[in-house]
């Protein structure tokens, strides 16, 4: 996993220009066929998650205000019929994709980058009829920035509060949604600064519908942000590092390096995280060694008299909802992904993180054995997770599982996405729907539109 720069690396007083210059310029034959390929990795994921969550009571308000505002347009709304404006549709489908919480993750950006960047991008190559190979190139790009500006500020501005999904992912939505529309490093530049200027999200809304919104807010003001640029809208060039900019109210600790590094390096979309549990991906580790002492151990729930969390301190302050009493708190709490985990419930399933689940008298008797700590950390991004389960007669069983590590089988990768795809979408739009909208995306043959439309219900 890519750790944060160290301050021995090259420097720079230019960053937004130096990162605008980068996204306006990289050849595209420096997007390999590697990342060419995870990008399809993420729109295959994007489109399952966004789909699965048409019936999320968020989704449903914003529609219906996109509606009311007058906004019916040509762009799709994933899982849905109605079809809106592009900003409109950069919103909703942004915050649709993040409502289930069950999308990617990057730990250089300290969130989630596909959500805020998919969906501006997909927009945008849809409304200017560009191919699905430059939407992916764009989003790659988009992607690489969102990790640049997260690597540069650091953890000072994640742990001081801000949603990194809605800040980076604002500077990501704009690179890539410029880089789609040629804009050259100058225009670049001005849309980043505008995008800077947009950029929000508190980490206080965790658990809220607001968590989602900042994803979709995120993909809308890059849009717009890029769009403006390319009409001559002028904001500031120098707006990450500026006096009063994002660093200097916003990121404490910054330390802006040299792009130019990055040249011969994979792209970071090779570390994209996939998530295969529907909750908040820290407690994904908690959830994994559960379960391998449940498969492996099998000791009964009523019999297990206590249960030690240790996990990275930060987690403490992002999914530790002690008792949670909704099924989206759930997601949000180690004690009770945990309980769920050794009682063999199926932590993939959206369908389960309901206000029953949060509520279960079993499970909930068994949260309450669950003991949450911090571990000792390694760097500012560790993601692993050690569990303790003690029974009644004495014995303990030890596990530690880290799901922070990138997948190296691109092949296992696409197999266990395809059944996550199947497992959310054909319900929803049926076996053969399904399966022709997952050979288009990773085909590569039909444009962001189609894929747009192919998302959308019914589709006939």
């Amino acid at each position: 996993m890519s750790e944060a720069p160290q301050t021995d690396k090259a420097t720079t007083l230019t960053p937004t220009r130096d990162i605008a210059n980068w996204a306006a310029t990289l050849p595209d034959d420096q997007i390999d066929a590697l990342s060419m390929r995870w990008a399809r990795h993420c729109l295959l994921d994007w489109c399952a998650v966004t789909i699965a969550a048409r019936d999320e009571d968020l989704v449903r308000i914003l529609v219906e205000e996109a509606l009311a505002d007058g906004a019916e347009g040509r762009v799709p709304i994933a899982g849905h019929t109605y079809s809106v404006t592009p900003s409109w549709a950069a919103l909703v489908n942004g915050a649709a994709s993040h409502a289930l919480d069950y999308d990617d993750v990057n730990t250089a950006m300290f969130g989630h980058p596909t959500v805020p960047v998919m969906p501006a991008v997909l927009v945008a190559g849809a409304s200017a009829g560009q191919s699905i190979d430059q939407v992916l190139r764009a989003f790659a790009v988009g992607y690489e920035v969102c990790c640049l500006v997260g690597q540069m500020s650091g953890p000072g501005h994640y742990h001081a509060g801000w949603h990194a999904t809605a800040t980076m992912g604002c500077f990501g939505a704009a690179a890539g949604t410029a880089r789609l529309m040629g804009l050259d490093a100058g225009q670049t530049a001005q849309a980043l600064g505008s995008a800077v200027t947009m950029a929000a999200g508190l980490k206080s809304m965790f658990g809220t519908m607001c968590k989602p919104l900042h994803a979709g807010r995120a993909a809308q003001s890059g849009y717009l942000a890029a769009r403006m640029a390319s009409r001559g809208w002028v904001s500031r060039d120098d707006a990450l590092e500026c006096a009063q900019g994002f660093w200097a109210t916003q990121g404490p600790g910054a330390e802006p390096f040299d792009v130019a590094r990055q040249d011969n390096q994979p792209l970071q979309i090779q570390n994209n995280l996939f998530k295969y549990h529907a909750a908040c991906y820290m407690t994904h580790s908690t959830i994994e060694a559960c379960r391998d002492i449940a498969a492996t151990h099998a000791p009964a729930p009523d019999q297990i008299a206590k249960v030690r969390v240790r996990v990275p301190e930060p987690a403490l302050n992002i999914c530790n909802i002690p008792d949670p009493e909704t099924g989206l708190e759930v997601k949000f709490s180690l004690r009770h992904t945990a309980a769920m985990a050794l009682s063999g419930i199926d932590t993939a399933s959206i369908e389960i993180y309901s206000d029953a689940t949060a509520q279960n008298p079993v499970l909930v008797a068994l949260r309450q054995t669950v003991q949450v700590e911090p571990k000792q950390q390694k760097t500012t991004m560790d993601t692993d997770a050690e569990v303790i389960v003690e029974t009644r007669d004495g014995t303990a069983f030890t596990n530690v599982f880290d799901v922070g590590v990138p997948a190296k089988d691109a092949d296992l990768q696409e197999k266990r996405l395809g059944a996550k795809f199947d497992a959310l979408v054909v319900p929803i739009l049926g076996a053969a729907k399904a399966e022709t909208l997952k050979s288009m995306i990773l085909s590569g043959e039909s444009g962001p539109l189609e894929v747009l439309r192919a998302c959308q219900f019914p589709t006939d």
